[in-house]
């Protein structure tokens, strides 16, 4: 699934560099991540992985600008369990994006239900202005940081890098993203995502 996502960026034109954010422990001799297993795609890989999503993302800003990015340049989130991303999906947010940032997403297509306590349905939620955010989520450097930062010191849960945009007032634009990018989470996500990427995978063509 790695090597799928970081296909898709290595085939855009507009992205500059990728950095693979990985766990300290990866490096060990015994969980060694082998970049032979990826030869010929543009990545670097910075060990600074955290313990949760958030973490991880605020260390990896911090390495990027450790290595001279500097706080207004773009960067883009992504998550690698969505390999059915292509390099046509990340020009095109780069595309929409405006000074708020942007994310790719998909309208709710299926009716959604609440749940009681006891797990039965106590009513259905309007889905008319609901979308499901996808990635990448795509923010300038130092505007994220600020939202992560700011979020941690009010003991914020967030799940997404434009959650914490929202805090702090920003509007991300939403852009249209794929059903083929979706995240593989479940034993059988792993049978529809091979039906998505067999073929032309590594296509940078979008896919309707």
């Amino acid at each position: 699934m790695l090597r799928y996502a970081l296909a898709a960026f290595s085939q855009s034109p507009s992205v500059a560099r990728t950095v693979l954010v990985l766990a300290p422990g990866d490096q060990s001799l015994h969980r060694r991540f082998d970049e032979a297993l990826f030869a010929g795609l543009r990545f670097e890989v910075a060990y600074c992985g955290g313990l949760t999503r958030h973490a991880s993302v605020r260390n990896g800003l911090d390495a990027l600008v450790a290595q001279g990015a500097r706080a207004d340049d773009w960067v883009l989130v992504h998550d690698a369990a969505r390999p059915g991303l292509q390099a046509g999906m990340i020009e095109n947010l780069i595309q929409h994006a405006d000074g708020d940032g942007a994310l790719l997403a998909l309208p709710v297509a299926d009716t959604l239900k609440r749940a009681d306590d006891m797990g039965c349905s106590a009513g259905t939620v309007l889905r008319d202005s609901l979308w499901q955010a996808q990635t990448p989520q795509m923010f300038r450097i130092g505007r994220l940081m600020d939202a992560l930062d700011h979020a941690e010191a009010s003991g914020a849960i967030v799940t997404d890098e434009a959650s914490a945009i929202e805090r702090l007032g920003d509007r991300p634009t939403l852009v249209r993203g794929s059903l083929r990018n979706f995240k593989v989470t479940y034993p059988e996500d792993f049978a529809l995502a091979e039906c998505f990427l067999a073929g032309n995978s590594h296509s940078s063509r979008q896919e309707p």
